[in-house]
């Protein structure tokens, strides 16, 4: 089906509050999964798969760790990227402060597809991005580099994907103030999506509305109702309705 910017980033910010975590603010990831939907990566199904999980994950900061040579370590115990991303990537900027590159691995993390939205905006602050990331159940290897003054990104993808459960779970993005090469080699990855499809995508996406799947947007839908429904009975029940006075 088709639907409007607004009603997909309203669904996405309801479903999102009504799980009612600390960390995350609902708009920034109602923009992100709709960013991520435009350009036909399939956010809406990424969101509903993290809302299966979202409230088994450690509702927690992360936890981070400096290295040697511009590189850190980035735990964030299990969480899902689209709650912890645009406040990793502040903090990452922070400390690139008079450094040409930087290199963050972000371990135990879940919903690595939604960190696109995040991605995206730094190309046009001057800063080249490349990200890699192993995708377990649909096994490959992922490739993004987006270059300073793209608006999309090249995407690839290699059919050898780890198996080492570390790297199941985890994102590498670097940053830099220098372009990244892409890559040369046509055997390493079996397909390339090319930015000017992802920017034709996101115009039509504007032009003609964005096209959701029927069952992920229904799962969507149902998302939103169920947490807004479960969370109003429990604030009622905390109001003390229906005790005997």
């Amino acid at each position: 089906m088709i639907v409007s910017h607004n009603e997909l980033v309203a669904a996405v910010n309801k479903a999102f509050m009504g799980m009612r975590r600390s960390c995350g603010e609902g708009d920034v990831i109602a923009t992100m999964v709709a960013d991520l939907q435009m350009v036909g990566l399939n956010g809406v199904y990424h969101f509903n798969n993290a809302s299966r999980y979202l409230g088994l994950e450690d509702d927690s900061p992360v936890d981070i760790e400096s290295l040697a040579d511009g590189k850190m370590n980035i735990d964030l115990h299990g969480g899902s990227i689209a709650c912890h991303l645009p406040v990793v990537i502040d903090y990452v900027l922070e400390q690139m402060v008079g450094a040409k590159s930087v290199s963050v691995t972000l371990s135990r993390c879940h919903n690595r597809w939604l960190a696109y939205s995040e991605l995206v905006k730094l190309a046009a602050k001057g800063i080249a991005c490349r990200a890699s990331w192993d995708n377990g159940s649909s096994p490959k290897r992922i490739l993004y580099v987006l270059n300073r003054g793209c608006i999309a990104p090249e995407l690839y993808f290699s059919e050898l994907a780890t198996q080492e459960e570390a790297s199941l779970h985890s994102l590498t993005i670097e940053l830099s103030v220098e372009d990244f090469t892409l890559p040369l080699s046509v055997n390493e990855y079996s397909t390339h999506i090319e930015a000017q499809e992802l920017q034709k995508a996101l115009q039509g996406a504007w032009q003609d509305g964005i096209f959701v799947d029927d069952a992920e947007w229904a799962t969507l839908k149902q998302n939103a109702t169920v947490f807004l429904v479960e969370n109003s009975q429990r604030s009622i029940q905390g109001a003390g309705e229906g005790e005997l006075v």
